[in-house]
């Protein structure tokens, strides 16, 4: 189970959403708050909380106005903005699904802790009635897995270990997994993988994972998965090369989905195909003006 959602209600404190449009009717039918609510300047913005004065020293619960958008978002920034401990959602609005407001607990709840701890833990949520656990876990984990990858600095998230992330994932789910590499993928006819990766001393690679019955309707997944784009020869300056190490989002995102597709025995053919490359610059790389032939024969232009 996520480690930000908890079972055991116990002292949890109360969320109520209170939206902006929704405030002034709250205050009135609470009168008693209305002086705290005031000096704590709480209008009821999206995305803001306040906590309600209770007289045994801790809070009597709080109002949280919901972020905009889908309601998988809407309290998505409680987990990092309130104190550790645990708390309860209550009275969700009849259109918001229960399945999405714990999915976004949960994407709220992220934190990137491969290589130091995080300063704190997220705050934990009592799983709200009706939400559907096994899919909030699986998306979850198939988005984290993403953000894990992209997050991963280039010097240890090459080609290589890109090839790794999906054999593990292939592993876990019983898929098969494989891999044309270096100048194999010349003799196999990936001649635009090569000649992007080629460069690098971390070998081009083309990483292949399928999965499900063969007689199921057929889904192919294609993901980029260039882990570090100089621009080659062409260098990129130093503001447009910074972040480059995102380049290979398409392939983690990918991966992410197939994971969580895996999990949930959807019933397809699944195939994802992810080109893993470093642009890198040596006196094999390619040049502007080069020409680039496809495995298809074209010159693209």
């Amino acid at each position: 189970m996520l480690a930000c959602f908890t079972s055991e209600q116990g002292n949890a404190i109360r969320i109520t959403p209170v939206g902006e449009a929704a405030l002034p009717r709250w205050l009135d039918a609470h009168p008693g708050s209305r002086d705290w609510i005031s000096a704590l300047g709480f209008k009821g913005e999206p995305g803001t909380f306040a906590f309600l004065a209770g007289g045994n020293g801790r809070p009597n619960g709080l109002i949280a106005s919901p972020t905009e958008g889908g309601s998988v978002w809407a309290f998505a920034g409680l987990p990092m903005a309130l104190p550790e401990g645990t708390y309860v959602l209550e009275s969700v609005a009849d259109d918001s699904s229960p399945t999405d407001l714990a999915l976004g607990w949960a994407l709220g709840s992220y934190a990137f802790t491969q290589y130091k701890k995080p300063k704190r833990l997220p705050a934990k949520l009592v799983w709200p009635t009706k939400a559907d656990r096994n899919e909030v876990e699986r998306i979850a984990e198939g988005v984290c897995l993403a953000r894990d990858l992209i997050n991963t600095p280039a010097e240890d998230m090459g080609p290589g270990e890109l090839a790794d992330a999906v054999l593990t994932v292939a592993k876990a789910h019983g898929a098969t997994a494989d891999a044309i590499i270096g100048d194999e993928l010349l003799e196999r006819n990936y001649p635009t993988i090569h000649i992007v990766g080629r460069a690098s001393s971390r070998a081009p690679r083309l990483i292949d994972l399928r999965w499900g019955d063969e007689t199921a309707p057929k889904v192919t997944l294609v993901g980029k998965g260039v882990c570090f784009d100089t621009g080659g020869l062409d260098l990129k300056p130093r503001e447009g090369m910074l972040e480059m190490k995102k380049d290979m989002g398409g392939a983690a995102v990918m991966l992410g989905l197939a994971s969580a597709l895996m999990s949930a025995n959807t019933p397809i053919r699944l195939r994802l195909l992810i080109p893993a490359v470093e642009n890198s610059v040596a006196g094999n790389a390619y040049r502007p003006l080069d020409i680039v032939r496809t495995r298809s024969g074209k010159c693209p232009s």
